[in-house]
């Protein structure tokens, strides 16, 4: 593309500037991914011969360059067509997103009339209902020359927003090309990393990096990342992130680079003139200013002529550019906007965005979606990226609750009932099928694995989402949550259900009469997962513990030109003192045994050396088990302990037990929230007890896991067990050496702590003793 050239989507340029109205998010669940690609094809397939899919149409206008595929064009009709698949009654589609259809088909149109001469031709909205395959097909006919007119309507309305993202990308890459680091020196480690990270980005490949706590990896990824952003014409950045102080992280590292605003009472400086947009995506939930309300401008003041205001909105976000949650709220209420439906705007135009994990990876992730339907070259960055395995699995699966379904029968609107009796009966089919017996006091559930998706199930499950979908439509204040959750838990069951394989389970568990959950297990989510690193330019997926990397290679399906990149610990042996209780053994069938010892070694080791040390433990019914004789024993020694079920200001106070300075020892479980990702520096940790291998249960589930992983990968038993709990273990013991001031203890309790092959996958600079 030439100097002075603007490309832009014909998707996005009619998203710009045909929208008008309210913002109107009633409940018309869309068809999945998949779905709309079914069903484009069956509208294709049903046309006569000759018939045109997927065209690709271009066209320029003053510098800008117009670029889309057309859904199809049937030359013999001269018919152009825009298919929308869509669920239920398509009366209730909200007026602006139909105006977003025909201008995307006249624009289409335009570019047509323009490649091929034609004078004029029929344009059509094609609307296919994706449940019963029924048309409904809208047209207009238009002149070449209306056409071209709407056309440059409509690029005339973008061109000094193209204008602008010019020259922002211009001023964006200059700068960046004279980043430097802002600190006089990086520090141990932190150098290697950078330099992986930037030769990721150079050669367009998947990196995984294994990079020691306490060498600053947040800043280390992102400085090399965006000095490669103008060198590799890179359009976008993602930081995405496990939990909310891995995004805080992310922006304090972006400030220190030079991004956002110069704070109140600071002055200038040199190092705040990055012309950097960066966005901070938070959940909907989280940024709602009204959760009482429904999600149109009926109801809510922020969704009523959103799209009138969007434009101002608009133009002063991007000219603030730093746009965390609080800034961007700021944006929004001065605009009298929803903050949630602003920052998913500005995710367009914003050069880094730092969010979750699923804003890429999950079923519909908003990120993923952008960048394919804009060409973006992305940088992708995925900090804590050992828990996207099990979070991977997590956004795959989906479950049916029987208990919740009979509880909404019993209220449900008489419009519903044929609908929602018919799943019942599924149900009550499933459940005598099975063979399951009666579980009396539910305390044992019952757990069947299935071998697949119950036959009929599936049928019921979407003539009930046409029914819900229409009902809500019509009465858009009547239906209840639970109708609602209902409604989106069977959406997510049907669409995993469509692309059930070998990656996934089917599995039945029953509680008591009418307490049945099925589920859908996602196994490996590396199918799910692939398609996802090729969309990205580059990925750099970093963590403390990524070993090894072929199982994570593996499970996250990532390319097979991957490359895996250990960085050495800064930290020395001497800082470091780690025992093995080998005579003690955590088994299931010896816990009871155990505890004495355990209460006598953390006894122990706080009479020698007092201060603050966590005690991590595999289940919460053995942390209370040795908490509850360590009172008894040693009442001396304050103690607290981790609870099921902890609200975050619990969670705020367990932490807050932890003064620099104070003494007692903190009870918790591995795995859970205080065994990763909480930073306690110097003598506000000084010690941690880990008494278990953090193996997962065994169990009907997890040795299928087992099964599938060895038949797919030769390594089920690993796979399933051994490096799922040893990653759960070194995290935990992570928390104890912070900085290259500290200095702690470590005490692994179990015999099998002894073993070889367990101590071939401990940290190279433990001196296990």
């Amino acid at each position: 593309m030439s100097a002075g050239e603007y490309r832009v989507a014909v998707r996005a340029l009619c998203d710009f500037t045909a929208r008008e109205g309210d913002l109107d998010h009633r409940f018309t669940p869309a068809p999945s991914a998949r779905e709309g690609i079914a069903g484009h094809a069956l509208v294709a397939g049903r046309r006569g011969e000759g018939y045109e899919a997927e065209l690709p149409l271009s066209g320029r206008f003053e510098g800008l360059v117009v670029g889309g595929r057309a859904d199809g064009y049937d030359p013999v009709a001269n018919r152009l067509e825009e298919v929308k698949t869509h669920r239920g009654d398509l009366s209730r589609m909200a007026a602006n997103q139909r105006a977003l259809h025909w201008a995307q088909a006249r624009v289409y149109g335009a570019l047509l009339c323009a490649a091929r001469g034609l004078e004029g031709l029929t344009l059509a909205l094609v609307y296919l209902e994706i449940t019963t395959g029924r048309e409904t097909v809208l047209t207009e006919e238009a002149t070449a020359e209306s056409l071209q007119a709407f056309f440059e309507t409509q690029c005339r309305r973008f061109l000094a927003w193209a204008g602008q993202e010019t020259e922002h990308r211009r001023r964006r890459d200059a700068a960046l090309r004279e980043l430097a680091f802002p600190h006089a020196a990086f520090r141990p480690g932190q150098r290697e990393l950078a330099e992986g990270v930037y030769k990721a980005a150079a050669t367009g490949r998947c990196l995984l990096t294994q990079a020691p706590t306490g060498i600053g990896k947040t800043l280390g990824t992102l400085f090399p990342m965006l000095a490669a952003m103008p060198r590799q014409g890179l359009d976008r950045i993602a930081f995405l992130t496990m939990k909310t102080p891995g995004r805080r992280l992310a922006l304090d590292s972006l400030a220190v680079l030079g991004a956002g605003a110069t704070p109140a009472g600071e002055a200038p400086s040199a190092c705040r003139q990055l012309p950097l947009r960066v966005l901070e995506l938070v959940a909907r939930d989280t940024a709602c200013e009204h959760p009482d309300k429904a999600c149109h401008g009926e109801a809510c003041p922020l969704a009523a002529g959103f799209y009138d205001r969007l434009p101002a909105a608009r133009r002063a976000a991007v000219a603030r550019g730093w746009l965390d949650r609080e800034s961007l709220r700021e944006v929004a209420l001065a605009h009298r906007v929803c903050p949630y439906y602003l920052g998913q705007e500005l995710a367009r135009w914003c050069d880094v965005t730092v969010g979750d994990v699923n804003h890429w990876f999950d079923l519909h992730a908003m990120l993923h979606g952008l960048a394919r339907a804009n060409d973006w070259r992305l940088g992708l960055l995925v900090d804590e990226a050992h828990n996207l395995v099990e979070r991977a699995r997590g956004m795959y699966s989906a479950e049916l609750d029987q208990g919740r379904l009979n509880r909404l029968r019993r209220s449900a609107p008489p419009a519903l009932a044929r609908p929602l009796g018919g799943i019942a009966r599924q149900w009550q089919r499933l459940v005598r099928d099975s063979g399951s017996a009666e579980e009396g006091d539910g305390q044992r559930p019952d757990y069947r694995l299935l071998d697949g998706v119950p036959r009929g199930m599936t049928g019921a499950l979407q003539r009930a989402v046409v029914a819900i979908t229409d009902y809500l439509g019509e009465h858009p204040e009547g239906g209840s949550a639970e109708l609602q959750e209902l409604l989106f838990e069977v959406l997510a069951f049907c669409h995993l259900a469509e692309q059930f394989g070998e990656h996934s389970l089917c599995d039945l568990t029953r509680r008591g009469r009418g307490q049945a959950v099925l589920g859908l297990r996602n196994l490996v989510p590396a199918d799910f997962l692939a398609p996802r690193f090729s969309a990205a330019h580059c990925a750099v997926l970093f963590s403390a513990t990524l070993t090894p990397g072929h199982y994570h290679r593996d499970l996250l399906g990532l390319p097979d030109d991957s490359v895996w990149q250990a960085v050495a610990s800064p930290f020395a042996a001497e800082q470091l003192e780690v025992r093995v209780r080998g005579d003690i053994s955590t088994r299931l069938r010896d816990r009871e045994g155990s505890t004495a010892p355990i209460v006598a070694e953390l006894a122990g080791q706080y009479h020698r050396r007092p201060g603050h040390y966590l005690a991590f433990f595999s289940s919460f019914a053995y942390l209370e088990m040795v908490l509850a004789r360590f009172r008894e024993r040693h009442p001396e020694v304050p103690v607290w302990a981790q609870t099921r079920g902890m609200q975050e200001t619990e969670r705020d106070a367990f932490l807050g037990r932890f003064r620099p300075g104070g003494r007692g020892i903190g009870f918790a479980v591995l795995g859970g929230a205080f065994a990763e990702g909480i930073d306690l520096p110097g003598d506000r940790l000084i010690g941690a007890f880990i008494a278990t291998l953090g193996l997962p249960p065994a169990g009907p589930f997890n040795e299928a896991l087992k099964t599938r992983l060895e038949i797919r990968f030769g390594h089920g038993d690993d796979y399933a067990y051994r490096i799922p709990g040893l990653i759960k273990v070194v995290q935990a013991a992570g928390r104890v050496i912070r900085g290259p001031g500290d200095r702690g203890t470590l005490v692994l309790m179990d015999d099998r702590f002894a073993r070889r092959e367990v101590r071939s996958r401990l940290p190279e600079w433990w001196r296990l003793g």
